[in-house]
């Protein structure tokens, strides 16, 4: 009698694990019963208009010298007490305030001038971005010939140093990506700025390029400094694949909203980085030759997309197997790194050659414009006559589009 309650105590154990395994194998109740609606929310999106970008961008750089102003117009010195104007003399110099209230009212400025106004340009103001852009740089203008009159008639009005540019620039791209992250899911933040599903451009679909063109700018192989062996390169990456994979775990931990058709199922932005890291690490070459491998890449990429690779990756088909259901992260590696290399030739002709640091910065000024310029250019002639422009598969047009935009931003 024992044996046969414990046959059958082990017969019902049995069947519960069995009846367990096959409900973990059915669709499991979520833990977010909005997923589906806000995945909709963030999806079949076509984005805005390339001049309407460049003109809500433009207002970034106004904001920033908007806020340069006012501590020259009141002669605000925050290391000071408030007393005298400093300058700073070289671009090493680390700029520290001596006590938390000049520290105060600097961050309070900075929220007031440049962060605030962001928020409302990228929200309920943005019907009236072309006029922003105009009204700001008017005032801008009107404050220029103000200080010019101004007593001392001896004193420039305020301008920023070309690599100090660069670090506001990267502060800025810091800001609309955080401001965007946190209002993308809210009705309040225009669908045309949110990221495009297919072809098209947005405001947040610049936010990757940008992220990828602001390393190369300012990394170790732009500035020609030695970067080690590759060992060292892998041992880099680390931290990016650690990212990588906690963002993996914990989204799916807490059934978060994702995105597929934007990396795929499992790859994120950080895989994206690591993977650069990676072939930068074993295909480590000077700068000053970056560009002509960077174009060979794209050139090549862009062939294969438009020979039918464009079709598969924009399509609903996925396999089974890794790579296919992360198509999307794992082609548009080649896109990014093209733009990676692009963007450590650029950075290295313009800020870090010897011949830069000699010029002066109104002429610095005048370079990058005309590579902006010839950048736009060229990508009015691929999004019209090759393909058109997609953050997607990380195309050709899409690269030139995020060097020409940001390039414009950083003068």
């Amino acid at each position: 009698m024992v044996d046969q309650r414990g046959g059958l105590t082990k017969v019902y154990i049995f069947f519960n694990l069995l009846s367990f395994l096959m409900m973990d194998s059915l669709p499991k109740q979520t833990l977010n019963p909005n997923k589906h609606l806000k995945e909709q929310f963030v999806s079949n999106l076509d984005g805005s208009s390339i001049l309407e970008i460049a003109a809500l961008l433009t207002i970034v750089p106004l904001l920033v010298l908007l806020r340069y102003s006012i501590d020259f117009h009141w002669k605000i010195d925050y290391n000071n007490g408030g007393n005298a104007v400093s300058s700073k003399k070289n671009d090493d110099e680390i700029v520290v305030y001596r006590n938390w209230k000049a520290y105060t009212n600097a961050i309070s400025l900075d929220f007031i001038f440049i962060v605030f106004p962001m928020l409302l340009f990228f929200t309920v103001l943005s019907e009236w971005v072309y006029l922003g852009a105009v009204l700001l740089s008017l005032l801008l203008l009107i404050l220029s010939v103000t200080a010019k009159r101004s007593s001392s008639g001896l004193q420039r009005g305020p301008s920023l140093s070309f690599r100090a540019s660069v670090s506001s620039y990267r502060v800025a791209l810091m800001l609309i990506t955080c401001l965007c992250i946190l209002a993308v899911d809210f009705t309040i933040f225009p669908r045309r700025y949110a990221k495009t599903e297919t072809y098209g451009t947005s405001l947040m679909d610049l936010g990757v390029g940008s992220f990828v063109l602001a390393n190369a700018i300012v990394s170790r192989q732009a500035r020609d400094v030695s970067s080690g062996n590759w060992i060292t390169g892998l041992k880099g990456t680390a931290p990016l694949l650690l990212l990588a994979f906690i963002r993996l775990v914990t989204t799916s931990g807490v059934d978060y909203q994702v995105h597929v058709t934007e990396y795929g199922v499992h790859w994120n932005f950080f895989f994206t980085l690591a993977a650069i890291s990676i072939l930068t690490s074993f295909v480590n070459i000077p700068a000053k030759y970056c560009g002509i491998l960077g174009f060979s890449v794209l050139a090549g990429y862009q062939t294969w997309l438009i020979s039918g690779l464009n079709t598969y990756l924009l399509s609903d088909e996925r396999g089974t197997d890794i790579i296919s259901k992360n198509k999307e992260g794992v082609y548009s590696i080649l896109g990014y790194w093209g733009m990676y290399l692009l963007g450590v030739h650029l950075g290295y002709r313009l800020f870090y050659a010897k011949h830069s640091n000699i010029r002066s910065t109104t002429s610095s000024i005048a370079r990058v414009f005309l590579v902006s310029l010839l950048l736009w250019i060229v990508t009015i002639l691929l999004d019209n006559y090759v393909e058109r422009i997609s953050r997607r598969t990380c195309n050709m047009p899409y690269v030139t589009w995020v060097l020409a935009q940001d390039l414009q931003v950083s003068l």
